[in-house]
């Protein structure tokens, strides 16, 4: 019975020793997400630009789209804006971005602008691109979590209907276009 003790701790080590091994070598922008084949969540979110334009999944129905969590606050984000414009301009792909707002905090000093914001937001796609045909302002995070967001960029191709067809974790550059997102775009766009 004492030697089958001593060997407990062992296994145990051997066990997790084995599962973060494992967790090493996986790729952590190919996680599973539980939305893909399912509709986009209920939400009612404004225009980021236009506050007064409220976007509901009904009102995005009847083409498939890219849709794009980002933020000015991303490096990546902003790295990708030139080529996704290149898609938008030259393979017609239609791109909605998702605004994600960082958290902000009033005993710093951090409170939410949407004038500055939209400032910030309009100069920066002056500068390094502008691919969206409008952007979701998700100011609470609300959509983002129900869509199982964990940063940004992030990435949703949405079918007609809105249905969830596929999700990227990280920037879109050509080889990712090419060989992940594109196939799957062409798809359900009915794109050649």
């Amino acid at each position: 019975m004492r030697k089958a003790l001593f060997y407990v701790p062992l296994v145990l080590f051997l066990g997790l020793s084995l599962f973060l091994l494992s967790g090493l070598f996986s790729d952590p922008r190919e996680r599973d997400t539980v939305m893909v084949g399912k509709p986009l969540p209920a939400f009612s979110l404004p225009d980021l630009m236009h506050p007064e334009q409220l976007w509901t999944p009904e009102n995005l129905k009847g083409e498939a789209f890219l849709l794009n969590v980002w933020g000015i606050w991303c490096p990546t984000c902003n790295a990708e804006l030139g080529y996704m414009s290149q898609l938008r301009n030259e393979q017609g792909v239609r791109i909605i971005g998702l605004y994600y707002v960082l958290p902000e905090d009033p005993m710093f000093g951090e409170v939410f602008d949407l004038a500055k914001l939209q400032v910030d937001v309009q100069s920066r796609l002056q500068a390094f691109g502008d691919p969206y045909q409008f952007n979701i302002l998700d100011r609470q995070r609300r959509l983002s979590m129900d869509l199982g967001v964990s940063g940004a960029p992030e990435h949703f191709i949405v079918d007609a209907t809105g249905i969830v067809r596929a999700h990227h974790i990280g920037d879109i550059n050509p080889q990712v276009w090419r060989s992940k997102l594109a196939p799957i775009y062409q798809q359900w766009a009915g794109q050649p």
